[in-house]
């Protein structure tokens, strides 16, 4: 009798530890801002992806190079990504979440429309545009123009494999 019990028992802690290891897991990648991102078109995995390599979610963060916010924007690029959108450019309120989400996925999209890989336009977001179609022009970095066959920055190289991990995981995660 006592062996059924002890299995028994430890089918329940065996599931209960995976369902909380399943919530603490989703809980490290939030989705904040859904309406927002949504609206903007572009790939919510893709959106949370560079939300998370970013900053962590982190609304109030500011880089060396002057980046601000959840999706670590520019304000000049801030500022270029609102004049060709049409759109009143705040400076202020960079550091306000949905602001900085909305001008970031438009950011982000500005990107994927200018570059066919997605894997050279998350660079971009990352590096910079002219330095991405640089690297595009170089047949060290790239065979077609296209495609990155190679990232030259370290750091880029890294932020790309984080991009492209958290995504998996947010598509896991969400679907």
């Amino acid at each position: 009798m006592k062996t059924p019990c002890r299995i028994i028992a430890a089918v329940c802690a065996a599931f209960i530890l995976i369902c909380g290891l399943a919530v603490a897991l989703r809980a490290s990648y939030p989705r904040p801002y859904a309406e927002t991102v949504r609206a903007s078109g572009i790939p919510p995995s893709l959106a949370y992806a560079v939300m998370k390599a970013e900053s962590n979610f982190d609304e109030t963060a500011v880089s060396r190079a002057g980046a601000v916010g959840i999706m670590q924007i520019r304000p000049s690029t801030a500022e270029y990504i609102c004049r060709r959108q049409g759109m009143e450019f705040h400076a202020e309120k960079l550091l306000e979440g949905n602001y900085n989400v909305t001008i970031g996925c438009m950011y982000l999209a500005y990107l994927l429309e200018r570059f066919p890989d997605e894997r050279a336009a998350i660079c971009a977001y990352n590096a910079g545009e002219g330095t991405v179609r640089r690297w595009l022009a170089d047949q060290t970095y790239s065979a077609d123009g296209n495609i990155l066959s190679e990232i030259p920055y370290p750091e880029t190289r890294t932020y790309a494999k984080k991009v492209s991990d958290f995504r998996k995981i947010y598509e896991i995660f969400y679907g």
